[in-house]
């Protein structure tokens, strides 16, 4: 009796004191720092604690997706003071009075679309336009003073015959998953070369063969598509004045390389994209509700794997699903990344591959992705191809849409052989790339091919004095490019 007596003291002893520590506060924190199980609380910033790395992260963290319904990019509203005195006018209000406005947060992209009593929509976009505003801008505003990004220079002696690509080699040791993102050179947003009249004519071809699954447009992207349309062709006109103009009415875009007039009221934005510009663009909106940004809209004939149909409407974290170390080491970032880009900021980024040949559009059934299933005997390094898709990243100024813009570049492998520490670099990614990287990646196919022929070319180079003996293989100084590219570059093309 008297040890079931002591028992039960014990018991509620302990009871009570279990009660007092979840009650007080400092006395449970000691307690969990002396035994070692003290959880730090979730930051209140949008952040990670510093203290953990992306491959330590928990698995609550790892599927608890941060709350951005609340967090917007910076607003652009100062930069209609900055514009033509004429350019704006609402209710006797020009643009530096009406920079001076504070927008209502709370209309940025609301559930239910208020609108004023002459029918015209008080949505707020996320940089902080009405729409009445963004009617009154017009056609063609000034999106260089608008988006904070300068327009292009013109280039009147570009020569689209002769024109090449910049020879991206985006290829990266260490190699491990990240965005590996470096600022856009303006001048560079659209880039064209000689194939451009055989690109647009494969590029329709993909599209009226497979509709929907190359270019779409879902309900709610209609402002974003537009802007996205005026400023490709306004970069166009400035950039390369000799092929393109505008008329002066701004309702009729002229290409004096395929000497087409385009009437700009009737024709959908994405398809005068579409028979004018050789590029995919991918057009992500922001979700009301959650502050995360889906993808609403694009053109995209280059893909590899899927199309724009498999993708079209999935967040980010979806439409990256497939790539590996995304969710642990990358969504987060992205996510975050997304919420705050402001405007003035857009950067560019690139990826690459090893392909048999220059398959542009490959959704998962197409039978050239039957070639990455083996490795031919009869395959010669000729027929291999470095295909590198450059990619862009920019906040349009008033929807506030993302847009990514991206074309597919293919270069004889055999070129590599001239060019310093390239060859040398990409046989050490080929080697010792982490295997889960390099399986995405899909250069297997190709590597009986390719790994005898990078082993001669970095023996070649160090003998010739290229690159020196001994040279240990790292992303290069010139990255995205390589050691006196840009001589070659312009010699080959010679303007």
């Amino acid at each position: 009796m008297y040890n079931l007596a002591l028992l039960l003291l014990g018991a509620a002893f302990l009871i009570s004191f279990i009660a007092y520590t979840i009650s007080n506060k400092q006395t449970r924190n000691v307690l969990l720092n002396r035994f070692g199980l003290r959880r730090d609380r979730s930051s209140g910033s949008l952040t990670p604690p510093r203290s953990l790395s992306p491959e330590k992260k928990t698995h609550l963290e790892e599927h608890t997706a941060p709350d951005y319904k609340d967090v917007f990019p910076p607003s652009r509203r100062h930069a209609l003071a900055e514009l033509d005195v004429n350019a704006i006018s609402i209710n006797g209000l020009d643009g530096r009075a009406l920079s001076k406005l504070t927008s209502d947060t709370s209309l940025r992209v609301p559930d239910k679309e208020p609108v004023h009593s002459d029918g015209l929509s008080k949505h707020t976009t996320p940089t902080g336009f009405t729409m009445e505003e963004i009617t009154a801008l017009g056609q063609f505003p000034d999106y260089a003073t608008l988006s904070g990004v300068p327009l292009p220079e013109p280039h009147p002696t570009f020569d689209i015959n002769k024109a090449l690509p910049r020879p991206y080699r985006p290829v990266r040791w260490p190699y491990h998953q990240t965005m590996s993102l470096t600022k856009l050179d303006p001048n560079y947003w659209l880039e064209l070369e000689s194939t451009y009249t055989a690109r647009i004519a494969q590029r329709q071809a993909l599209y009226a063969t497979h509709g929907t699954s190359v270019l779409n447009a879902l309900p709610g992207s209609e402002h974003a598509t537009k802007e996205l349309m005026e400023m490709s062709l306004q970069f166009l006109c400035t950039r390369y004045p000799q092929y393109f103009t505008l008329c002066p009415s701004k309702t009729h875009f002229h290409n004096a390389i395929l000497q087409t007039t385009t009437p700009l009221h009737s024709t959908p934005p994405l398809i005068v994209i579409l028979n004018n510009i050789p590029e995919d663009f991918a057009l992500v909106l922001r979700c009301p509700l959650t502050g995360s940004y889906t993808l609403r809209a694009g053109i995209i004939c280059s893909s590899l794997g899927w199309s724009l149909g498999t993708k079209i409407s999935l967040s980010l974290s979806a439409i990256h699903g497939p790539i590996p170390d995304y969710a642990t080491k990358m969504a987060f970032s992205m996510d975050r990344y997304f919420a705050k880009k402001p405007t003035d900021k857009p950067i560019q980024r690139g990826s690459w591959g090893l392909e048999i040949g220059t398959p542009l559009f490959m959704p998962a059934d197409d039978p050239h992705a039957t070639l990455r299933e083996r490795q031919d005997p009869d395959a010669r390094i000729e027929d291999v191809n470095l295909r590198v898709d450059w990619q862009t990243l920019r906040r349009l100024p008033l929807s506030g849409a993302v847009v990514f813009n991206f074309k597919a570049l293919f270069t004889p492998l055999t070129e590599l052989r001239r060019e310093p520490c390239v060859p040398k670099l990409l046989l050490k990614v080929l080697r010792e790339g982490k295997r889960e990287l390099m399986l995405y990646k899909g250069t297997w196919h190709t590597e009986h091919v390719v790994l005898p022929k990078l082993e001669e070319w970095s023996r070649e180079q160090e003998e010739k004095g290229l690159v020196e003996e001994g040279w240990e293989p790292r992303t290069l100084d010139q990255s995205p490019f390589y050691p006196g590219w840009e001589d070659l570059w312009r010699g080959r093309q010679g303007f």
